[in-house]
């Protein structure tokens, strides 16, 4: 356990280095560029059409109806006109994040484990356990599970402390699932990852619920304010560019602590193969022919 501690702590602050370097910089604003450009596009394009297809149907609810009356009685702005836009960012926050985390794995995750590998694990061999399809089918079912988790959690967010616990705990899991299966992918047999999964669950998924937190700033933004919702098609671009970052410091953070992982285990196995005893065939006794002296 406290060699666990001290490979996950020595693996974040050696990725919070990395993430100054330029190279990684500028890595990171490909995705940015993307995802940034395509969400600026559909905001464009949807966001007052689908605010506005939200408004009417929240006024037609009901019980909500009788409370934005009550509320417009009292000179208090429309509920609708504020819950639309609130809702709206709401299901496309999950969205981004999800989207975001499978970019950064697809365009940065084998670059920044290949220059930790390079740096540190020069000498690491690599047995390509997971293949470029293997990977993208992973990362694949991997968030369409998340998904599904998000929406069927969703009535749970309406009890206040879960809203801050259940989505980044989603969040973390696919995290963990993705880029520690990225950083491995390249060095570790099939059979040496699912050892280190084994073993290194608890810190792994540490690190992806860690990452998870962080990532969920722009949520908080969210629901701190109407102004941050008026000004949501603005602040897309800052909530992938924070996105972007986290993601980039959770896949460096992942090289950094399943290589390490994969070199102790390699290491562990090595001084086993030298300790184990060697069965040496046994003597064979060769028979004696003994001749008699006549008499």
């Amino acid at each position: 356990m406290l060699g666990r501690m001290h490979l996950l702590f020595d693996s974040f602050w050696r990725a919070a280095v990395y993430c100054l370097r330029p190279r990684v910089m500028f890595l990171s604003l490909l995705p940015l560029l993307l995802m940034g450009g395509l969400f600026l596009g559909l905001g464009y394009l949807y966001w007052t059409p689908a605010t506005e297809a939200l408004r009417l149907w929240l006024e037609t609810a009901t019980w909500l109806g009788s409370i934005s009356t009550w509320l417009t009685s009292l000179g208090v702005v429309k509920l609708e006109a504020v819950l639309a836009p609130l809702l709206l960012a709401f299901v496309v926050t999950p969205l981004i994040v999800v989207i975001s985390l499978l970019v950064v794995s697809f365009l940065m995750t084998p670059t920044l484990t290949a220059l930790v590998a390079n740096r540190r694990f020069p000498t690491l061999e690599r047995l390509r356990g997971g293949s470029m399809v293997a990977s993208v089918w992973w990362s694949l079912t991997s968030a369409l599970l998340a998904l599904i988790a998000l929406l069927v959690s969703v009535p749970l967010w309406l009890i206040p402390p879960l809203i801050l616990v259940l989505p980044p705990l989603i969040w973390g899991w696919l995290t963990y699932r993705v880029m520690a299966f990225d950083a491995l992918a390249e060095h570790a047999s099939r059979e040496e990852r699912e050892e280190i999964f084994s073993r290194h669950r608890l810190p792994l998924l540490g690190i992806g619920v860690f990452c998870g937190y962080l990532g969920a700033a722009p949520s908080v933004m969210w629901a701190s304010g109407v102004v941050f919702i008026a000004l949501a098609p603005l602040m897309v671009p800052l909530a992938i560019w924070v996105y972007t970052l986290v993601f980039a410091m959770s896949s460096l953070w992942f090289a950094h602590y399943c290589l390490g992982a994969l070199k102790a285990l390699r290491a562990e196995r090595a001084v086993d193969r030298r300790a184990k005893p060697v069965d040496l065939p046994a003597a064979t006794s060769m028979p004696l022919n003994l001749e008699h002296d006549r008499p």
